[in-house]
């Protein structure tokens, strides 16, 4: 299109900034091993993100199994996707915040949480099991991308205070469909917040493909819309997903603003174990991307570059196993609730109505505890 002809008048039109060409991800997921950059990882760092991968691995079995016994309601498990988790736990500072979906138990576990705590909320013991504050890990969430404006407002109001503090949000595939992501996108862009937003690609929304969510190239496009810019990563090749997050994380810390990473990965495991994967996906699919484990890929690395032998991969896995035995003993012992704490987080000073319910209780609880200490009780006479 040519200039306007003289005289006419020409909107103001807003300058766009930054350009577009600027924002958009790679055009092939971004990796560490088996190119160039593998020589140059930091053996240290690899070896640290094996053992984390190690141990989160024995996590997701063992919980897996505990939901089969009938210890936790439900599991959704991470399979496949530990360098995502992992990674995504290893990249922050103990100031920053993770906010988790409730997939990503694993990751909590990873930033430092009790395993039994993190697995409270499915157990259905608990809203939560662990302190937030304390841990600076934001309750599990399960219904979808709810976590993300959150993320947003804390890592906003962070940098209002001058607090040098980052969020990193994680969400699945199927999150990305919510209101929620779109608004928080969009907020965390308008006021360059210090947050990170990490898409687990893989693969599925329960049973929706992803070609059946979205029609954008990769979802990491999304984020040109949106003003920030968007970066897509092998999933499964946890020293390119370490890179890529470290690298949004110091943006963001440093002023940058936000940054959508999409990492493509696979969900190996059924979405849960109350779901059926055999209809809606073939196995020859899973096979394939069984092949490209996450576990094995570094594993594979570190052997290559001589610095993982047979003695120390027992030793990283006798490791995963004391803390599976650990976690399996605890998690057999039923929590014992208390009735009282009914009354406790329901308002921040309780109500006469609350007070008068609580005494009632107490007072149920006392003559039920004074019954069964009374001599004679059960004798069958």
């Amino acid at each position: 299109m040519g200039p306007a002809p003289a005289g006419r008048p020409v909107p103001p039109y807003r300058r766009g900034s930054p350009a577009a060409a600027t924002l958009l991800p790679e055009e092939r997921p971004f990796r560490v091993f088996g190119t160039p950059a593998e020589a140059a990882a930091d053996p240290v760092l690899l070896l640290r993100l094996y053992g984390g991968l190690v141990r989160g691995r024995r996590f997701n079995t063992q919980a897996t199994a505990l939901a089969r016994q009938g210890r936790l309601a439900v599991y959704p498990s991470s399979t496949g996707q530990e360098a995502c988790e992992v990674a995504a736990a290893a990249v922050l500072a103990e100031r920053d915040w993770l906010f988790p979906s409730y997939r990503d138990s694993l990751a909590v576990v990873a930033r430092g949480v009790d395993p039994v705590e993190a697995l409270t909320l499915l157990r259905g013991d608990r809203h939560t099991g662990y302190d937030p504050y304390r841990h600076r890990v934001a309750p599990l969430s399960t219904p979808l991308a709810t976590q993300l404006p959150h993320a947003v407002g804390l890592a906003h109001a962070a940098r209002l205070k001058g607090d040098d503090v980052v969020a990193l949000a994680l969400v699945g595939d199927g999150g990305t469909s919510e209101g929620d992501f779109h608004e928080a996108m969009n907020f965390a862009a308008v006021w360059r917040a210090p947050v990170v937003f990490l898409v687990q690609n893989n693969g599925f929304a329960i049973s929706v493909p992803l070609a059946k969510q979205s029609a954008a190239p990769t979802l990491a496009h999304k984020a040109v819309g949106y003003g920030m810019p968007g970066r897509l990563v092998d999933g499964n090749d946890v020293a390119a997903v370490h890179t890529v997050l470290a690298g949004a994380v110091e943006r963001a810390r440093s002023g940058g603003g936000p940054t959508l990473v999409e990492a493509v990965t696979y969900r190996v495991e059924a979405h849960t174990n109350a779901d059926d994967a055999t209809r809606y996906r073939e196995d020859d699919e899973v096979a394939a991307w069984r092949a490209y484990d996450p576990v094995n890929l570094l594993e594979g690395a570190l052997r290559d570059r001589g610095l993982l032998d047979d003695e120390a991969a027992a030793r990283v896995a006798g490791e995963a196993e004391e803390m599976a035995a650990h976690l399996r003993e605890r998690m057999s012992a039923d929590p014992v609730p208390d009735p009282m704490e009914l009354f406790g987080h329901v308002y921040a000073e309780r109500t006469g109505q609350l007070e008068e319910q609580a005494r009632g209780l107490r007072a149920e609880l006392d003559a039920s505890a004074d019954a069964a200490a009374a001599p004679g009780r059960g004798d069958a006479r």
